[in-house]
């Protein structure tokens, strides 16, 4: 008996995936082409593995048991792969990387020049994919590195099958229409104020809830947003005001919109999520170690760059930490402006989604939420 390991793989795609063609878009081949290979395996091996006899694709138990196998043959490959790396420098490879625009834009762009410069061989792909899909796609191994976003009021997504490491702490702020000629102070004041606000499944809208809540009001709502740069432009035409995170207001022109001094609004977290192995070392992969390190450095620097273009608040609160932790230090902007050298100079930005719960399952789209 004679069995193709490249056949396997197609085996161990469809019991992971569920069915023939989510297997063949994730091995990038037609549908056809994987019922041709799961055929020419059950040949190979004399035995049935896919039960046809009804409209959806199911695994034998011969069929299971030979993905089980599958599955060793795959996590043996990647040991594999990590042990040769440690007989070279030459580090290479395709690290795919999903993440949501704030994070593509002042944290993956800078790694990526890092990358560039000290490991050419390297190519990381960028995926904009976030919440339940990205989750989904980590586990089955579609994406190698997930960037998440979760309010910090939340535990931190915790499950055997993943590691996660803090990357940035960023501090939730209120921004106020420019315009208006006597914009609220206080948490009072911002009571009877139209609100330009997150969908409640978001990390911003449980902020507003949960500010809301302690202060005993109910926020009128008159526009649900979603995304931060749409939010940003109903703000500054004078709409209402909003939460925010501080990294989203990067993109916005000076004098744009105002920011409050309100402060203790919360903080969301993002955090880089690898899946761990269940090989023998446990380590990660040597390459995808590099990405995340590229990450860290920019991660670090954007803070550093932050603190030096944007004058400091006179009321510490939770934003970048110098280096992952979960203590933030304090935050890059002002209150009641986006000013000082080198502040912004181009608009809009996007928002990052929703808050991740620690089983995984969001209250939005799923276990990270819009990371």
């Amino acid at each position: 008996m004679d069995i193709d390991p490249r056949r396997l793989r197609v085996l161990h795609e469809v019991a992971r995936r569920g069915g023939v063609m989510r297997a063949a878009e994730a091995l990038y081949l037609t549908p056809s082409a994987v019922s041709q290979q799961l055929a020419q395996l059950e040949r190979e091996v004399g035995l049935a593995l896919i039960d046809r006899s009804q409209r959806s694709v199911s695994l034998t138990p011969a069929g299971r048991v030979l993905a089980g196998y599958a599955e060793r043959v795959e996590e043996e490959l990647i040991e594999a792969k990590r042990e040769l790396t440690r007989f070279t420098e030459r580090l290479a490879g395709p690290v795919r990387i999903a993440a949501f625009p704030t994070v593509i834009t002042h944290i993956l762009v800078p790694a990526m020049r890092d990358l560039a410069a000290r490991h050419p061989r390297i190519t990381p792909i960028i995926h904009e994919i976030y919440g339940q899909p990205a989750l989904q796609e980590l586990r089955l191994g579609a994406v190698d590195l997930l960037i998440t976003e979760q309010d910090k009021g939340l535990p931190a997504l915790s499950q055997p099958s993943l590691a996660t490491r803090l990357l940035y702490v960023d501090e939730y702020r209120i921004v106020l229409p420019p315009q208006w000629p006597d914009p609220p102070r206080t948490v009072a004041g911002l009571m009877q104020v139209p609100w330009v606000a997150g969908d409640p499944g978001q990390a911003t809208g449980q902020a507003l809830e949960r500010l809301a809540g302690l202060h005993g009001f109910e926020p009128r709502k008159v526009h649900v947003i979603t995304e931060f740069g749409p939010a940003l432009a109903l703000v500054a035409a004078g709409h209402g005001v909003a939460i925010v995170p501080s990294l989203a207001l990067l993109d916005v022109p000076e004098g744009e919109v105002r920011v409050s001094e309100v402060r203790d609004v919360g903080a969301r977290r993002l955090d880089a999520v690898t899946r761990v192995s269940r090989t023998r070392s446990g380590e990660p992969d040597p390459v995808q170690a590099v990405v995340i390190a590229a990450i860290q450095e920019a991660t670090a620097a954007l803070g550093a760059s932050l603190r030096t273009r944007l004058p400091a608040p006179e009321s510490p609160s939770g934003s970048l930490p110098e280096s992952p932790s979960e203590s933030p230090s304090e935050s890059p902007f002002a209150p009641e402006s986006l000013s000082g050298p080198g502040a912004p100079s181009r608009g809009g930005t996007e928002s990052d989604g929703a808050a991740v719960s620690e089983s995984g399952v969001a209250a939005g789209p799923d276990g990270a939420q819009r990371s």
